[in-house]
Order: structure tokens, then C-alpha cells, then sequence
């Protein structure tokens, strides 16, 4: 990245709206993650985080607004801005009949890496989650915990500075639930990656995380999660994100 690109917001969404015809999935929303921010995209089932994603990493793009990687605007620099995203999607997208090792090659593959260059990284992103041993077994042998760890090691081979996450424990118990957090935090810690991590479940926003509370399209709070909660007078988050969600709803016409 220049050094222009790393004073930038690692992500900047700006007035985003998006329709699927008479339907607005996404209303005029707007926030920023910095590098090293574990942000929590907090929304129940249809508020739009899965669409918001798409629009990010480019699957089609938004009807109005901009969104913006380290600088880089989406519409005018989309590959220079999709070169630094890492993504886990809800869905998986792991090749079942392929070992964990050659899913992770053909990732590196698509992003021009050379075998040679991507060998040692595979081998460090598959120890650090615990399944070094298993990379030349076929991926429809490991558990569901185990599929999603291989996932989160592939997202980051090209070493990506913004990492995205869509429901990425949805399905899991609560052992690989906890791995998956406790890596991902560590990952904004150690080497200062950028988080958005898309989730219905509020205990998975700590006290720490910064929060952006999406509700039909609509940004309803964004900020530091003590914020949110003292801002609307609850004992915690979780009352916090109740109120916000019946204030919506009388708002409503």
C-alpha cells in the first residue's frame, strides 16, 4: 500500500444504498473501520449484513454512495481494493472433494501467488489454527468447527489488511464459536488487520469491539460498544440493541 493508502480508513462506506427491485435492502448507510479495529456488523436475520458484503467485495455494486479500501474507491479501483480483503462468507465455499492443502493453493492461485511463494504461508496459517496435520486430508473429512478454521487460514494467505467475515460461526458449538473470536481478535492485535465481523449474536460483541447496529438497511448507532450502551441508558449491550430495535420499529410509518 502507499503511504496515502495506509492513512486512509481500512474501510469506508459512505451514504450506501442498494434495491433488489421495490425492495431497499440498504438505506443511506455509512461507517468507517480503522486498521486494528474489530468491528462488529450487529443485525438481526434480513438487516442487510449479507448484502452490504456483496457490495463490499465487489459482487455488484451499489445503487448509490461509495465505498472505499484504504482509499481505494470500489468503483473506480476495484481490483487494487479487493487485492487487500480477506473473506469468510456465511455459505462455505471450501471444494469438499479437494484436500485442505490444495484449497488453500487454489486461493493463492487466484491471487497470483506462486506455489512456491504461497507453501511456507499455507504452512503457518494451517499451524496457527491447529490443523497442520490434516492439510493433505480431503475437506469433506474435517467437522463444520474445523471446515470454517481452514476457511478463516485461506482468507488470510495473501496477507490481506481487511478482513471480512459473514456469520462466520453460525452452525458451530461453542468450543469452535471461541477459537474462531480469540483468533480473529489476536489477528488485530499482532499484525494490526482491519475486522468486520457480520453477527446476530450480541455476545460476540465485547465490551472492547466497536459496533455498527444495522437494522432494516439502516445504520441505528455506530461507535465503541460502551458507547452505544450508556447512549441509550441500558445496563449492557444486549439492552441497548433491544431499545434501539422498538424505537425503529415505532419509528416506522
Amino acid at each position: 500500500m502507499t503511504a496515502d493508502s495506509r492513512c486512509a480508513p481500512a474501510l469506508s462506506v459512505r451514504g450506501v444504498s442498494h434495491q433488489f427491485g421495490p425492495r431497499k435492502a440498504l438505506n443511506d448507510v455509512s461507517f468507517t473501520v480503522d486498521a486494528g479495529d474489530f468491528t462488529v456488523l450487529l443485525g438481526l436475520n434480513g438487516a442487510g449484513k449479507t448484502t452490504l458484503f456483496a457490495l463490499i467485495t465487489g459482487l455488484y455494486h451499489s445503487g448509490a454512495g461509495s465505498i472505499a479500501v484504504y482509499g481505494h474507491d470500489l468503483r473506480r479501483d476495484y481490483l487494487k481494493g479487493l487485492a487487500v480483503i480477506g473473506a469468510v462468507f456465511q455459505q462455505s465455499t471450501l471444494d469438499l472433494d479437494l484436500t485442505v492443502e490444495q484449497n488453500m493453493y487454489y486461493h493463492a492461485a487466484l491471487h497470483g501467488m506462486a506455489k512456491s511463494a504461497a507453501a511456507p504461508l499455507i504452512a503457518a496459517e494451517l499451524e496457527r489454527i491447529g490443523l497442520a496435520d490434516r492439510r493433505r486430508e480431503r475437506a469433506r473429512q474435517l467437522s463444520g468447527g474445523q471446515r470454517r478454521r481452514v476457511e478463516l487460514a485461506r482468507a488470510l494467505i495473501h496477507r490481506p489488511s481487511l478482513l471480512l467475515l459473514d456469520e462466520p460461526t453460525v452452525g458451530l458449538d461453542v468450543e469452535s464459536r471461541q477459537f474462531l473470536l480469540d483468533h480473529v481478535r489476536g489477528l488485530c492485535a499482532e499484525r494490526r488487520i482491519a475486522v468486520l465481523w457480520a453477527t446476530h449474536l450480541i455476545d460476540e460483541a465485547d465490551r472492547d469491539a466497536k459496533i455498527v447496529v444495522l437494522h432494516k438497511g439502516q445504520v441505528l448507532a455506530a461507535g465503541p460498544a460502551t458507547g452505544i450502551t450508556e447512549a441509550a441508558g441500558a445496563s449492557d449491550l444486549r439492552g441497548a440493541f433491544d431499545l434501539l430495535i422498538r424505537q425503529a420499529g415505532k419509528a416506522a410509518p
